[in-house]
This record gives C-alpha cells, structure tokens and sequence, in this order.
C-alpha cells in the first residue's frame, strides 16, 4: 500500500500547506507547469518526488523531468503527462499511447480543472488534480491525495486551498 500526494500547476507557487498535506503520504507527484526548480526541490525535500514538465517549464525542468513518465506502483500501470485532455477529449500527442497501451491510472494537469473519471473504453481512471499554484483562472486551489493498494485505487481524497 502506498499513499500519493498529487499536484499540477504549481507556477513556481509555494504553499507551507503542501508539507502538511503531503507529510503522511509516500511520494508526491507532479502533472506538470512546475515553475521552478527550487519549487520542485522543496517538494522533494518532503517525499519522494516524481514529476513530468508541463508546457510552461524551461530547460532545466525540462532536462530534469520528462514530458511523459510511465511507472509501475504496486500492480498499478501509471502514466502521466501534463496535456492529456480526459476521457472522449484526450489530447492528440498522447492518444496514441493511451489506446495502444491503456494504463491503469492516468494523470493530466494543464486544464485547470480538478477531474476524477472512470473511462471505461480504456478500464483506466484518469485523475487531473487541478491547479495548487496561483497563475490561472482557476478559482480554488487544489490538490488530491490516494492510495493505490495491490490493484486498488482508493481513498480518494480532495483538498482545497482556497483562492488566498
């Protein structure tokens, strides 16, 4: 069993919230537009930090962290990637690999939009935590905590920021 802090959209946005909400998990993950490198270094100063660049990250996120990272956790096929779309509206860079080779959870940031869906056509859960940054017409700030369990996805939490 293992328990998953996840974000997208930071900006290069710092909360003090983040460690205490990502304290009790495992490891934290990042669906892109990360905005900085000291950003992604304080996260990882928390947990173990996995993270895709987004389409605002320069160079050396982009060097650090791939556009798109596929992963084993428990018996969970993982892919994430930051412009994804979501079930019946997946974004054309990606669909290619989604059909080809389905995973078990799928991960997008970009819109702005917190999002969990089951897509049955694919037998894939596809989650978009939103964005825990400031830059963006999003409203409320948001982030998402799980737990992936052998097979299971489960204990799906959502958290509000605020608009502060």
């Amino acid at each position: 069993m293992i328990k998953i802090g996840l974000l997208s959209d930071t900006h290069a946005w710092w909360d003090d919230r983040y460690v205490t909400y990502f304290s009790g998990c495992d490891e934290i993950w990042h669906a892109g537009d990360i905005g900085s490198e000291t950003l992604a270094l304080q996260l990882a100063s928390i947990k173990p930090f996995r993270a895709v660049h987004g389409n605002i990250d320069g160079y050396p996120l982009r060097i650090q962290y791939p556009r798109v990272l596929r992963f084993k956790v428990e018996e969970v096929e993982v892919l994430i990637t930051h412009i994804g779309g979501y079930p019946g509206r997946y974004a054309p860079e990606i669909r290619e690999e989604l059909f080809s080779n389905p995973p078990q959870l799928f991960i997008a940031g970009h819109s702005h939009i917190l999002k969990a869906q089951y897509d049955p056509k694919l037998q894939c859960m596809h989650l978009n935590p939103g964005a825990a940054g400031k830059s963006g017409f999003h409203k409320v700030r948001t982030l998402m905590r799980f737990v992936i369990d052998g097979k299971q996805l489960k204990d799906l939490e959502v958290i509000e920021l605020g608009n502060e």
